[in-house]
């Protein structure tokens, strides 16, 4: 199997070259560009088609954010998962509302990094379980009263809204199968049809939904 290819976009030399040594160090990651700015990750991403772009926040020239956004564009199938110290809950939802595929904090574990890099590709969304309930609560402020609402967990079957509810929970694939004695496979057929059902875009407003709805349960 081929390491994965990863872009790091930060601008704080130190912190950029600890996290490449750290990705370099294990069999299953290779870095083949760092970034300063969003400016320079925009091109280096289209000069060299990563996988996956770790992006910061706040960076000088152009933002990760904006970067983000112009590189969804320019690269639909790029993953790009913002890696930062910013906890500010509207900061959190831009990024979604950008394009971002998760969001993680840079106190993060190395092993949970790994796996959340992984996940990714997976199609799961690596959002740590603190992290997720402040996007959840964010967009579930920000879209309440949508017209997409009306009824449509009456559409999903009983399995579908188990593996709804068990998402909106942070569970990953791996452990929606686990708790639900299903296969990955199949957990990903369920989730396609939830998406597809409530016109969802992705499993982070498949969450929202679920959480909006009170679907969730303690």
């Amino acid at each position: 199997m081929e390491p994965i290819k990863v872009l790091l976009a930060d601008d704080h030399a130190l912190f950029r070259g600890g996290l490449a040594s750290l990705l370099q160090g294990h069999e299953d990651f290779e870095v083949v560009a760092e970034a300063r700015n969003g400016t320079e990750a925009v091109s280096k991403a289209g000069e060299l088609m990563p996988d996956v772009v770790l992006m910061d926040v706040n960076m000088p020239e152009m933002d990760g954010l904006e970067a983000t956004r112009r590189l969804k564009e320019a690269l639909p199938y790029l993953k790009v998962v913002m890696l930062t110290a910013s906890e500010e809950e509207q900061t959190l939802f831009d990024a979604i509302q950008c394009g971002a595929h998760g969001y993680l904090l840079k106190q993060i574990e190395p092993e949970e990094l790994f796996e959340m890099i992984k996940g990714v590709l997976r199609g799961e969304a690596p959002i740590s379980r603190a992290t997720a309930t402040k996007i959840l609560g964010e967009l579930v402020r920000k879209s309440q009263g949508s017209p997409k609402d009306s009824g449509g967990e009456g559409k999903l079957s009983p399995r579908e809204l188990e593996v709804l509810e068990t998402v909106a929970k942070g569970a990953t694939n791996k452990e929606i199968a686990s708790s639900l004695a299903i296969s990955e496979n199949t957990v990903k057929n369920h989730l396609k049809n939830i998406l597809e059902k409530l016109h969802l875009k992705n499993r982070v407003e498949a969450a929202a939904y679920a959480f909006r709805k009170g679907m969730v349960k303690d």
